[in-house]
């Protein structure tokens, strides 16, 4: 929708976006089949256009029609002089292409553009093709191949005397030789095709796909279904939205103010947004108020409440953010789904419980500075200080094994809703957890990382 506002600029915006929505056809195939004389493109812009019911457009039954204004038009000069400017058939195509039928089931043109003039034009009247196949073979073997060409009048389907003869004996009877299929004639004709395609190509570089013609009909078609089928990546900016799940003491904290200090997210701790709300004095900090003096769990209905108070605000919408500390287990997961702030990139950091105990069980709070340290990683620089250094009751090792329980317990429901979610080992160097979960949010790692 995006392209397409680019594209037309219209007036009433608001209007076009809902019209563009109605029609909801941006996904309908929208396919250039290229190639040279006999490499096989009606056949196999045909076949696709059975097999993704989309609609065909040659310039042949561009001309035939007998019904719009242009398509008369241009059949009255097309049958007084043999030819078609480049502007009256480019008027023909849009007037085509704004059909109903493809509109809403898509297109397949069958060497259109034939000129960089036409492509330019196509191109500056916003009709944007999504997928080009340009096929190719050597010229000896399509002069070859040309000769044998036979086409069925009744359905246009095209047939060969030795690569690809009819079983039936009354199409057989009825097949006819097309015109210009001489040696001369159709060496001619790749002459004036190879001085257009060069000029033609460079339009298209990053949809353009080149299929080898000199292969059975069959594995061209595939290999060009395969390539219609897919989604091309986009360079388009997107706002993250990153999820951290872990155990208590994976590091989600310290991951979260990485990421925020360099790529600039909201970094969104669920428990600091709970004491902050408290703090704040707020409706919604009364109501948890409460639940914080008699050390009890806050109800998910209050915490979901908040947190989407929180991701509603423009800081967040416009840079992004990074959730930890919710959802904890599959109920959470889904109300934050329900409220519509599910992440676009989720992250599990696995701890063994050994690691977890050592990080957490030396954990040291100075109550004069309000400092902290941990007595293996970071230790106090002085007796004075480690004498009256405090541990705090939830960093004991049985509310720690407690905690982890808790946690596997649910982090299989979570793993499993979260089926894009990437699996990382955190007990490694913080700095190396970074880079995998960088990697993560620029291009999606494989679910298990080691």
């Amino acid at each position: 929708m995006l392209e397409q506002l680019l594209i037309h600029q219209p007036k009433e915006p608001i209007s076009f976006m809902i019209e563009h929505l109605q029609r909801n056809n941006d996904h309908v195939p929208k396919i250039v089949i290229l190639g040279p004389p006999a490499s096989g493109k009606t056949t196999i812009a045909m076949w696709l256009s059975k097999h993704l019911n989309s609609s065909l457009l040659t310039r042949d039954n561009l001309i035939a029609r007998q019904f719009p204004h242009v398509a008369f038009e241009a059949s009255k000069h097309y049958q007084r002089i043999k030819m078609i400017s480049n502007t009256l058939f480019i008027q023909l195509l849009q007037e085509r292409l704004g059909e109903e039928d493809c509109i809403r089931r898509g297109w397949i043109l069958d060497g259109i553009p034939e000129t960089r003039e036409q492509a330019l034009m196509i191109q500056s009247l916003g009709l944007i093709p999504k997928h080009i196949i340009m096929l190719k073979a050597p010229d000896t073997v399509l002069i070859e191949r040309n000769l044998g060409k036979r086409i069925d009048p009744q359905t246009g389907e095209i047939y060969h005397t030795t690569f690809d003869w009819p079983s039936d004996p009354d199409v057989q009877n009825r097949l006819v030789e097309p015109a210009g299929i001489s040696e001369l004639e159709t060496a001619q004709k790749l002459l004036d095709y190879h001085r257009n395609i060069i000029r033609i190509l460079p339009s298209y570089p990053k949809i353009l796909k080149t299929i080898s013609a000199d292969q059975p009909c069959v594995d061209v078609f595939y290999q060009a279904l395969t390539y219609v089928q897919s989604n091309h990546r986009t360079n388009a900016p997107f706002t993250p939205r990153v999820l951290l799940c872990g155990p208590q003491g994976s590091g989600k904290s310290l991951q979260a103010a990485l990421l925020a200090q360099k790529y600039g997210l909201v970094n969104v701790c669920c428990g600091q947004l709970l004491k902050e709300t408290v703090a704040d004095k707020s409706s919604f900090g009364e109501l948890i108020e409460p639940f914080f003096e008699k050390k009890v769990t806050v109800p998910d209905s209050i915490i979901i409440k908040v947190l989407v108070q929180r991701l509603e605000k423009q800081d967040c919408v416009q840079k992004g953010w990074v959730l930890h500390g919710f959802p904890r287990d599959l109920d959470q997961a889904q109300m934050l789904k329900k409220v519509g702030f599910s992440p676009n990139r989720v992250f599990f950091l696995n701890v063994p419980l050994d690691s977890i105990i050592e990080r957490l069980t030396l954990r040291r709070t100075d109550p004069v500075t309000g400092e902290r340290f941990h007595l293996m990683y970071k230790p106090p620089p002085t007796m004075e200080i480690q004498a009256r250094l405090l541990q705090n009751p939830k960093d004991s090792e049985e509310q720690i094994k407690l905690e982890m329980d808790l946690f596997y317990r649910n982090s299989a429901e979570l793993e499993q809703f979260y089926r894009q979610a990437i699996i990382l080992n955190g007990d490694q160097d913080p700095y190396t957890v970074f880079e995998y979960i960088e990697s993560g949010i620029i291009n999606p790692l494989p679910t298990k990382v080691s």
